[in-house]
C-alpha cells in the first residue's frame, strides 16, 4: 500500500520542485499538492475539515512566510503562518496520526558561533523571521511525537521561486556591475537535493523522529555563491562582480550559519 503524502504550500519553490521529481512515482508515493488557496494553515477548521476528508500518513510542510524584511516590520504576519500555523499543523496531525514533516531555517541561530551548527546548539534568532519559525519547530516538539523538522539554509531553485540564484541571473542581464556581500557565510541549498532527502526519509520508514539539519554542504559567502552562479551559466566574462563588506538590511541576518547534517 502506498504511503499517503500531503504537501502544503506546494506553489513555493520546494513544493513545486518535489511535486516535479515526484508526482508521477504513482506506485510508491501518493502526493496531494494543496497551495495556501486550497488549504491555508493558519485556518484552523478549514484544515480539520481537510484531514477529516483525506487521510494521510504524512504531511510535508512547505507553507511558510519568508520575507526576511517585511517580518522586521510586520512580524504578526509571519508569527501567524511560521508559528501559529504550523502548531494548527501540530495539532491536526497528532489527532490524525500524521507524521510531521516541516521545513525549518538556520535563522534559528544567531550566526556568532565560529564552528557549523549541530542539533544540539542552542537556538537564538535575532530577527523576527527566525523568532517565528523557531516558536513553529517548538510547537510541533510540545505536541508530537512524530515529526521531523529539518533546518535548512540558503534554500534556492533553479527553476521556480525568488530566490539568490534566479536573482542574481536576472540581474546579470540587465547590470554590468554587481555588487555583493561577503558578510554572511552559509551553505546554499539546491530544492532538489533537499526533495530527494525528505523522500528518501519517508521511503525508508525512518522513525528516528527529532530536529535533522540539511545543507548542500560547501560553506561560502553570498559574493562565492554569486561568482559560482555566473560561472555555471557561463557569463561569468559578462558582468563586474564586486565584493562588498556590508550588507544594507533592515532584519539583522546571522553572519555565519553553517548547519553540520547530524540528527538527535
Amino acid at each position: 500500500m502506498s504511503n499517503k503524502i500531503l504537501v502544503t504550500g506546494a506553489n513555493g519553490q520546494l513544493g513545486k520542485t518535489i511535486e516535479d521529481l515526484y508526482f508521477n512515482n504513482q506506485n510508491e508515493l501518493n502526493f496531494i499538492f494543496v497551495s495556501k488557496a486550497k488549504l491555508d494553515i493558519t485556518e484552523a477548521e478549514e484544515l480539520r475539515l481537510f484531514f477529516n476528508k483525506n487521510k494521510f500518513d504524512y504531511c510535508i510542510n512547505c507553507a511558510a512566510y519568508t520575507n526576511v524584511e517585511q517580518a522586521e516590520k510586520t512580524p504578526e504576519i509571519a508569527f501567524k503562518v511560521n508559528a501559529e500555523g504550523v502548531k494548527n499543523l501540530a495539532e491536526i496531525c497528532k489527532e490524525k496520526d500524521v507524521v510531521l514533516m516541516h521545513i525549518s531555517t538556520d535563522y534559528v541561530f544567531d550566526g556568532e558561533k565560529n564552528e557549523p551548527y549541530t542539533i544540539n546548539d542552542s537556538p537564538n534568532p535575532i530577527n523576527e523571521y527566525g523568532k517565528s519559525k523557531l516558536l513553529g519547530e517548538q510547537y510541533i516538539q510540545q505536541k508530537l511525537k512524530k515529526y521531523f523538522i529539518i533546518r535548512t539554509s540558503w534554500l534556492y531553485s533553479k527553476k521556480y521561486g525568488k530566490n539568490f540564484y534566479r536573482s542574481i541571473l536576472e540581474k546579470a542581464r540587465t547590470k554590468k556591475n554587481l555588487s555583493v556581500t561577503v558578510e554572511q557565510i552559509g551553505c546554499p541549498t539546491d530544492t532538489i537535493n533537499l526533495s530527494k532527502y525528505i523522500i528518501q526519509l519517508i521511503k525508508t520508514k525512518n522513525d528516528s523522529f527529532g530536529i535533522y539539519h540539511f545543507c548542500d554542504g560547501v560553506p561560502m559567502t553570498w559574493y562565492d555563491f554569486a561568482k559560482q552562479i555566473l560561472r555555471e551559466n557561463k557569463i561569468s566574462n559578462n558582468v563586474n562582480l564586486v565584493r562588498v563588506n556590508k550588507y544594507r538590511t533592515f532584519a539583522k541576518r546571522p553572519k555565519k550559519s553553517i548547519l553540520v547534517e547530524k540528527f538527535k
